[in-house]
């Protein structure tokens, strides 16, 4: 009872922090955090105990997988470079600048433990990133490559640090052991996210191929299949949260969608709509219950002489050494990238010294590096307690929050200017598209409106049917016209359809309940047609919007 009464509060805060964002001028992430803080900061306050591979599994996989899936696939194949380049090249670096940085900064702390702490700090979070980022304000090249690096380099990330805390407990450490045990986690890991995903397209097949299969047998399958991905690749000892982020990504390209009926599409869309909002927001509330208990516990190696103040100029020294680290290597990286295109004969594409600092305070983590350093070991192999573990977990609680504050306080600012105001390329690639759908509809009506009529057909019916919707295409490619004039004219004349379609609309929904009142229809009649209602203003009101 009390895990479900746990589950319902942290929900009704993750709804709660929908609506207080709208109020407080900070980013929803930091909000949810401070929520999660002050629900477990009073004496009887609400407390749970992460079990740090349970965590995993139930908020990392749909997490990653939604993102993964809804990220620019064009985009991040054009920019495998610098994305591969911070995903691992960028992890190396700060496991070894940030751990003797840290062992220099905290002698108590050995040297492989530090390497540890490093390791886990390593990964940037994606759902961090993509909550704190505003994409109106970062250059979508930057915005790219920090989500393509988020999806990619917890798998370095956490790889490296399960090598480390293993040379923490042996006293012992390979180097070309650990190589190949990298290189079979990532390719284990990407071949069960690829399994998985053959899994669930062969499961709705079938299911397609029986027919009047529910849809929601259909919406469950899709759901099972970041964990089945996950699971699959840990069961081999490789990468879960590669083969999670394989299988997103490889989704939408695979065509596995086909195989859905409209309704269990319309309903997969919204239920991991709702997903990414209800997990995001529980994450960040779930991270802030943990800081009481860790800010109580402050280790006394660094309260020795100020009891706060220490602890906070450790932490955001720290936090300086991650955003400066990651500074040098994208600094390193966009120089090289310049020579290589000169090499090359090829226009280079510089980042800028603004550009630059902009990715290296963008660079948050979260969850992950959370999980990851909760689940150190509580003894060696002798049965002493494993080296400054209580220490490490409140730097690395201390580095997540303080990143995240970094991160919205000083993006803002530092990215200022950096867009130029204008169309969004992608709302020009959309309208485009639009056009170029509607014209192959308008040839393809045509030529159906041309073809002779079958027996017992009404003379002309085809035809004037065919004209109604051409009409309708042509409408929306004016819509799309350069002209501002055109476009002008067009839109209003839409506008005012839209209003005429929603009023008739408001007027059924009126009649349905009366007819509902007095008896004439049950509930089941009702309700199908208020859904059938619903989405089609669901649908008119998105068409106003964009307008």
């Amino acid at each position: 009872m009390q895990a479900a009464i746990f589950v319902l509060v942290v929900l009704v805060f993750v709804a709660v922090s929908g609506a207080l964002v709208r109020l407080v001028r900070v980013p929803l992430p930091v909000l949810q955090i401070a929520i999660g803080a002050a629900l477990a900061w009073p004496v009887r306050g609400i407390h749970v105990e992460i079990d740090p591979e349970l965590f995993l599994l139930v908020f990392i996989p749909p997490l990653l997988f939604s993102d993964a899936f809804g990220a620019p696939k064009r985009e991040l194949m054009a920019l495998r470079g610098p994305i591969l380049d911070l995903a691992i090249g960028l992890v190396f670096f700060t496991i070894v600048g940030f751990g003797y940085a840290l062992h220099w900064l905290v002698p108590s702390i050995p040297l492989v433990v530090a390497f540890a702490l490093a390791a886990v700090l390593s990964p940037t979070d994606a759902v961090a990133v993509s909550s704190i980022v505003d994409r109106n304000v970062v250059p979508a090249r930057l915005m790219h490559i920090l989500e393509g690096e988020s999806l990619l380099n917890d798998a370095s990330g956490l790889v490296m640090f399960r090598f480390a805390v293993a040379a923490a407990l042996t006293g012992s450490f390979s180097f070309a052991a650990a190589s190949l045990s990298f290189v079979y986690a990532v390719a284990v890991g990407i071949l069960a996210g690829v399994a998985a995903l053959f899994v669930a397209a062969k499961a709705l097949q079938l299911l397609n191929r029986i027919g009047g299969v529910p849809a929601e047998a259909q919406v469950l399958i899709t759901i099972l299949l970041p964990f089945v991905a996950y699971l699959g690749a840990e069961h081999f000892g490789a990468s879960g949260i590669l083969a999670a982020v394989t299988a997103g990504l490889l989704t939408g390209s695979t065509g596995i969608f086909r195989f859905l009926g409209v309704s269990a599409r319309m309903q997969t869309i919204s239920l991991w709509t709702t997903f990414s909002f209800v997990f995001n927001g529980a994450l960040f509330i779930v991270l802030g219950l943990q800081l009481p208990e860790i800010i109580r516990k402050v280790p006394p190696e660094l309260s020795s002489r100020h009891w706060l103040l220490e602890p906070v100029l450790t932490v955001l020294l720290l936090t300086l050494c991650l955003i400066a680290l990651r500074f040098v290597w994208i600094w390193i990286g966009d120089i090289t990238a310049g020579y290589a295109a000169r090499l090359g004969k090829r226009q280079a594409e510089p980042f800028g010294l603004r550009v630059r600092l902009a990715g290296s305070v963008a660079g948050v983590r979260g969850a992950i590096t959370l999980a990851g350093i909760l689940s150190l070991p509580l003894a060696l192999q002798d049965g002493s307690p494993f080296p400054a573990r209580d220490l490490v977990i409140f730097l690395a609680a201390g580095v997540i929050i303080c990143s995240l504050v970094i991160a919205s306080l000083a993006l803002p600012v530092i990215a200022r200017g950096l867009v130029e105001p204008g169309e969004d390329a992608g709302a020009a690639e959309e309208r485009m598209a639009r056009v170029g759908a509607a014209k192959a509809a308008i040839a393809h009506l045509e030529s159906i409106a041309q073809t002779d009529e079958e027996e017992g057909d009404v003379p002309g019916l085809k035809l004037a049917a065919a004209n109604g919707i051409v009409a309708a295409y042509r409408r929306r490619i004016a819509a799309s016209d350069e002209a501002d004039e055109a476009r002008a004219e067009v839109r209003e004349a839409g506008r005012l359809e839209i209003d005429l379609r929603l009023a008739g609309i408001s007027a059924e929904r009126d009649a349905l309940r009366a007819m509902l009142r007095r008896g004439e229809i049950n509930d089941h009649t009702a309700r199908a047609l208020f859904t059938e209602i619903t989405l089609t203003e669901a649908l008119l009101n998105g068409r106003q919007t964009r307008k």
